[in-house]
């Protein structure tokens, strides 16, 4: 890594789970697969258990690492009980622990019961995209020594949309901060804390990712702010997951739905790249791993896969 290039921002440290380590040799793709009919996009509902594991398959062979398993819409919708979560989730982690051992397994929730049932059949890390909503999940993962996303949602409740939110500077900020920096400390705050508390309970420091959580308590102006502040993030020194594919802050950006933001993602990803994000949670595994590749080359993190342009 060229980490004496002042163009080139350093990267946090390697994600480690349950003994693997990943990140050492650049970015790394998560995939998504969620056990639902209702998923904001339509790519990534996989409700059907052998549709899930193609699902899963084609991942694995498009490259990514890790595998992402929601069983609840994000946003807005009918109600899913815990059980209701466990049923959709639990059985599937299962199958992929036992037909797809090479990826290593995620589970997306707030609750820990689910949590725990999701470690118990296999998984190695919690994705708490509500910040610590149960407190007792941070507690299962850590007694586990499973890994846990620490991530921000300036308070919000699960399944609930921003409205009207903002960010103030708090009184002691330096004189002339940026005024958009609000979310971006609060963001480092809760992130800091988050993980902090991890450790605490048992996580291993290396196995606890932190994420910004792009449009979750936020508005677009505040996700953009994020995206372009990601090396303050990474400064907090834990490894940093970016959420960003198809998001709302994309489409709003470009005026466009969410079949249409593949591009939008894909120049996001670029820049959380090179500003030291570690991991990437994507629909598109392909075109991410793709955009990783050509990050880490620009940087000179890795070599390009084939170089004899002007050499044969």
């Amino acid at each position: 890594m060229s980490t004496d290039d002042p163009h080139v921002p350093p990267a946090a440290g390697p994600l480690v789970l349950r003994g693997r380590s990943l990140g050492a040799d650049g970015p790394v793709v998560m995939a998504i697969v969620n056990r639902t009919t209702d998923s904001f996009w339509a790519g990534a509902r996989h409700a059907g258990d052998d549709d899930a594991v193609r699902a899963a398959e084609q991942a694995l062979e498009d490259g990514a690492a890790i595998l992402d398993v929601g069983g609840v819409r994000a946003g807005v919708g009918p109600e899913v009980t815990p059980a209701d979560e466990i049923a959709r989730v639990v059985p599937f982690v299962a199958r992929v622990r036992r037909e797809l051992p090479e990826l290593l397994v995620s589970v997306d929730t707030w609750r820990a019961e689910v949590a725990e049932a999701a470690i118990d059949a296999g998984a190695d890390l919690v994705n708490d995209t509500w910040a610590g909503h149960d407190p007792r999940l941070v507690e299962v993962a850590g007694r586990a020594g499973v890994g846990v996303v620490c991530s921000h949602t300036g308070g919000a409740t699960p399944r609930t949309d921003p409205y009207r939110v903002a960010y103030p500077l708090p009184d002691d900020a330096p004189p002339g901060t940026d005024p958009r920096d609000g979310v971006l400390l609060d963001v480092l705050a809760t992130l800091r804390a988050g993980a902090e508390r991890a450790v605490a309970c048992g996580v291993p420091p290396r196995s606890v990712l932190v994420d910004p959580t792009h449009d979750f308590g936020k508005n677009t102006w505040h996700s953009l702010h994020l995206l372009r502040r990601t090396d303050a993030v990474a400064g907090l020194g834990f490894p940093v997951l970016m959420a960003l594919s198809r998001k709302d802050f994309v489409g709003e950006t470009l005026g466009l739905a969410a079949d249409d933001r593949l591009g939008g993602t894909l120049a996001s990803t670029a820049v959380a790249a090179w500003l030291g994000a570690t991991v990437f949670r994507a629909h598109d595994v392909r075109a991410t791993r793709e955009v990783l590749q050509m990050v880490a080359a620009v940087r000179g993190d890795a070599p390009p896969a084939e170089a004899t342009r002007g050499i044969e």
